[in-house]
Order: structure tokens, then sequence, then C-alpha cells
């Protein structure tokens, strides 16, 4: 065997060790690229649950009879009315709060924070304009506009998460 064999020999298997050792390294950064992307996607889902389950019971806290509600107005823009509730009330606005929160700690979008604020901000309308009265007087306006932006922070949450619309779309002369 010649010099010039051993060298071709030993440069070739120091080629193919090299090769393998690049292929196993990126083949293992995409693995844990890969389980890192669902860890992440089963903590925004969590959070987003919870969230949603937040809101409707302070919805629910808020349509109560018994629920003692009074609104002031925000000192600041916009400027709507704010609700406060009494001890057990308390409890719904800071859970929803909290869930908040914690949505926008994992949100991987700017658009979902947007909704989710959106959403909270009509929970609070309704639980204003339900300040004062009972849950029979409230303009049915309110709840279209709640369950709109909970549509759409519903859609948006999906779309992040990789999951299809949840709704079918509608016709173009289909009213809202």
């Amino acid at each position: 065997m010649s010099l010039i064999q051993v060298g071709v020999t030993a440069t070739t298997t120091m080629l193919a060790v090299l090769i393998g050792g690049w292929l196993t390294v990126r083949a293992q950064d995409r693995l844990w690229r890969r389980d890192q992307d669902r860890q992440w996607r089963d903590i925004r889902l969590t959070a987003y649950t919870d969230f949603i389950g937040a809101l409707r019971e302070y919805v629910a806290f808020a349509l109560n009879p018994a629920a003692q509600i009074t609104a002031v107005p925000r000192p600041r823009d916009p400027g709507d009315l704010m609700p406060f509730f009494d001890d057990e009330g308390s409890r719904y606005r800071e859970r929803l709060e909290s869930t908040k929160t914690a949505l926008r700690l994992v949100a991987g979008t700017v658009e979902v924070v947007s909704r989710s604020s959106e959403l909270v901000r009509q929970a609070r309308l309704l639980a204003a304009a339900r300040a004062g009265s009972g849950a029979e007087a409230l303009p049915a306006e309110r709840f279209d506009a709640l369950w709109e932006a909970e549509r759409r922070f519903i859609e948006v949450a999906r779309a992040e998460l990789g999951l299809p619309s949840a709704f079918a779309p509608r016709p173009v002369n289909a009213r809202p």
C-alpha cells in the first residue's frame, strides 16, 4: 500500500466522520426545535383555555341577578365605564386579570394580545352596562360585541397554534 492510498483512505474516513457528525447534529437540532415548539404550543393552549374560562366566569358573574356591580367613568381614554364588583365578584375579576397577564407572557403574536385586550374590554363594558340594572335590561348589542370579540380572539389564537379556522366563512350577503 502506498503512502497516497493511506492518505486518501484516512482523508475519506475523516470526511465521512465529519459529514456523519454534522448530519447527526442537524437531526438533533430539528428534534429539539420540534419538541420546543410542541411545548410552547401546549403552554399557549393552556393559557388561552384558562383565559377563556376566566372570561366566561366573569361574564356569568356579571349576569348573576345577585351580583352587586357599580360603574364609574374611566378617567382616561376611551372614557367608557369601569365596573367594580363586591367581594364575591372581585375574585372573578382577579382571575380574569391574572389569566390575561399569563396570556401576555406566553403569546406568540401581538395580534393574540390585541384580541384578548378587546375581549376583556367588551366583557367589562357588559359588566358596566349590568351595573344598576338587571341582566334582562342589557342591550343585545353588548352581547353581540362580546361574542364577536371572542370569535376574533379564538380565530387568531387557533391560527397561532397552527389550527384551522373554527368558524365557517360567512356568505357575502349575510348579516354579521
